[in-house]
């Protein structure tokens, strides 16, 4: 019994870490991609069981499903830290406001407590998401991600957006944004897990005052990385969480591999976002908050594999991520 409790009373940690601004963001949360039709009981569920960090993007399409959510969950507005995505479409900033305006009436709030750019590179603007010449190659737009970004630094002084930050930005492109701007931005997400750790990047972001939001923490798990049109080879690789390091450490804290690559983040001074829809699978995620010998963070970084299973770059004719590491192989083929 003393070992049960024992691993009950490290779960039971809530950290938070604080923006640039000031603000509480939680370290673990709750991802909304895919699966619309569950994401209203879900997000319900996970605020009702803990979680207070919700991540989300207008190219989701389930921000109506995450709004009626968080109202289901009888939460207070204020104990939730909300986030959306801006997306590449409406990247012009005369359509900023607008866009940001349809995401708050259909997630029901008078504001987000984070407002990210989704991509740094700009799409035609119009309703169509990605829209296509007529060889299927993505129409660019004419603004640029530091004019998207001005727009965004207006926004704040609304109360629209609490804060702002971007995901899926390389190295050169966040240092063009803190020369080119006033605002640095107070998040960055990006994917992390322990096949693409990126250390360097990681430690540079901190050293700027930027707070790194893990997306896909779990790797390779999630089969949408295999069925995407730019799906990689190396998607096919070993899963992240069957890696038998993984259970070794597991088994030492009477943990899963799903907890310990959460807590492997978290106890990197960073955000995790898993995705679940399964209601064991979020209790799971919910005791994944504890801390982590530092051997077993030291024996973490040997599973790096420079491994980026997130790379629309030809589909979206831009080369993404271009001075970081793991683009290699990247393919052809349509995100939609």
């Amino acid at each position: 019994m003393q070992g049960q409790s024992f691993v009950r009373s490290i779960a039971t940690r809530a950290t938070q870490h604080t923006l640039n601004t000031g603000a509480k963001i939680p370290a673990l949360g709750f991802g909304t991609f895919q699966d619309p039709e569950s994401q209203e009981d879900t997000v319900s569920l996970a605020l009702q069981n803990g979680m207070r960090l919700i991540d989300t993007a207008r190219v989701y399409n389930v921000e109506q499903q995450v709004g009626r959510g968080i109202k289901k969950s009888g939460l207070p507005r204020e104990d939730v830290f909300l986030c959306t995505k801006l997306w590449c479409s409406d990247y012009h900033p005369e359509d900023v406001e607008r866009a940001v305006d349809d995401s708050l009436r259909d997630l029901d709030t008078p504001y987000v407590d984070l407002l990210l750019m989704h991509y740094p590179c700009t799409f035609a603007r119009g309703s169509e998401r990605f829209p296509r010449d007529a060889d299927g190659r993505m129409i660019h737009g004419e603004t640029t991600f530091v004019d998207t970004w001005k727009a965004m630094e207006k926004l704040t002084k609304t109360g629209k957006a609490r804060a702002i930050g971007v995901s899926n930005f390389s190295k050169g492109e966040i240092e063009t944004l803190l020369r080119e701007c006033t605002t640095p931005p107070a998040v960055h997400q990006m994917e992390v897990h322990p096949y693409l750790q990126q250390k360097q990047f990681n430690e540079w972001l901190r050293s700027k005052g930027i707070h790194v939001v893990q997306f896909s923490p779990l790797g390779n798990m999630n089969d949408f990385y295999r069925q995407t049109g730019w799906a990689k080879d190396i998607a096919n690789m070993m899963r992240v969480i069957d890696q038998p390091l993984l259970k070794k450490i597991g088994q030492k804290y009477g943990k899963t591999p799903v907890q310990i690559v959460l807590a492997w983040g978290i106890n990197n001074g960073r955000s995790v976002i898993p995705k679940s829809v399964v209601d064991w699978q979020m209790e799971e995620n919910l005791a994944a908050d504890f801390e982590l010998a530092e051997e077993d963070m030291k024996a973490i970084e040997t599973l790096d594999a420079k491994a980026r299973f997130n790379d629309p770059s030809m589909d979206y004719e831009w080369r993404l991520y271009s001075d970081l590491y793991g683009i290699e192989g990247t393919v052809r083929g349509r995100t939609h």
